[in-house]
């Protein structure tokens, strides 16, 4: 417990000095009685002799007012308080292959539409951000609370190039970070693991591509770099693993759905891989990712509590007064 106005509790310097002056009192009494001869003092309003516990009012009395002291100087507790916090990046891949129409009416806007709903039910702890890659990458929303531009963000978003899983991983881990991390285009695989960005264990990749991986750089250490800072990368695989053809500047594109690289991006970062086949199964595994609770000291004052504590005290006492005395002092 701490207090807001720690000077008020020399105000409790006050207690014993009503102790002192209670004791005195009770023996000036003592000696009263004892050169009287009598045993009216120690009698209560029913004429029975009140005994030791005659103290007993008076030193409830005496914790309210120490209690009622205390609450002068605004006390304050820390509550261990769960809640949801952490940021999230939706990261969008913008190929044109996501203008397939194996989820109606495109695999881009499928993924738009549930991205929308997953916004709306985040609570305003929760920061967002969003990513869009195809060949390269791009923030194009840093990460907010502000639910409405995390909206215009991703209705910005529109289809063109090839895919780069590792570009968009490693411009997530950059909104993440909140700075841009710079790797040098000829470092190794080992350079890339010795890289050390901080760490975000509370922070999400949510990773809605269909997995056609048409770049040279490798998706899985990048994935790596992720699960060295502690972020979870939750791949969302768009479209359908038969695959449909589309129309690219006259020429005919196969595209299918490649589960395994992404399932793998999950199984290295320690996230999980969802499959959504439609645009009600794309929803649904919204739903279904885990932002895990977190635990965090809330500071929270309790005069009020405390005050509530030495009234309740104080009509007590003076209830037992009113019991064996048949007054209040």
């Amino acid at each position: 417990m701490s207090f807001i106005w720690p000077p008020m509790l020399l105000s409790l310097l006050l207690v014993p000095i009503l102790a002192i002056a209670y004791l005195r009192l009770m023996g000036r009494r003592a000696a009263a009685g004892s050169r009287l001869g009598t045993t009216r003092l120690t009698e209560g309003a029913s004429g029975r002799r009140v005994g030791a516990h005659r103290h007993l009012p008076p030193a409830i009395f005496l914790v309210a007012t120490a209690l009622l002291l205390a609450a002068l100087a605004r006390p304050t507790v820390v509550l261990a308080l769960p809640h949801m916090e952490g940021t999230v990046i939706l990261a969008f891949d913008v190929s044109t292959s996501m203008l397939a129409d194996d989820l109606k009416p495109s695999r881009m806007d499928a993924a738009k539409r549930a991205a929308g709903i997953f916004v709306g039910g985040q609570p305003s702890t929760i920061q967002i951000g969003v990513v869009a890659f195809s060949d390269g990458a791009l923030i194009v929303q840093q990460p907010t609370t502000v639910q409405v531009d995390v909206l215009a963000a991703i209705d910005r978003l529109a289809p063109q190039g090839g895919t780069s899983l590792g570009e968009g991983m490693f411009a997530s881990l950059s909104a993440i970070a909140g700075r841009p991390i710079v790797i040098d285009p000829e470092a190794s695989e080992e350079d890339l693991f010795a890289l050390d960005i901080g760490y975000f264990g509370s922070a999400v990749i949510v990773l809605l591509s269909d997995g056609e991986h048409t770049s040279r750089s490798d998706p899985i250490s990048v994935a790596q770099l992720a699960a060295n800072a502690g972020v979870r990368v939750l791949p969302i695989g768009i479209g359908s693993a038969d695959g449909t053809t589309l129309e690219i500047e006259g020429y005919r594109v196969a595209t299918a759905l490649n589960e395994p690289l992404l399932s793998a991006i999950a199984t290295v970062t320690d996230g999980a891989y969802f499959r959504a086949a439609d645009e009600a199964e794309l929803a649904a595994v919204y739903e279904a990712i885990d932002l895990r609770l977190a635990i965090d000291g809330e500071e929270v004052e309790v005069t009020a509590l405390v005050a509530a504590a030495a009234m309740l005290l104080l009509v007590v006492g003076a209830g037992l007064t009113m019991r064996w005395f048949g007054r209040v002092p």
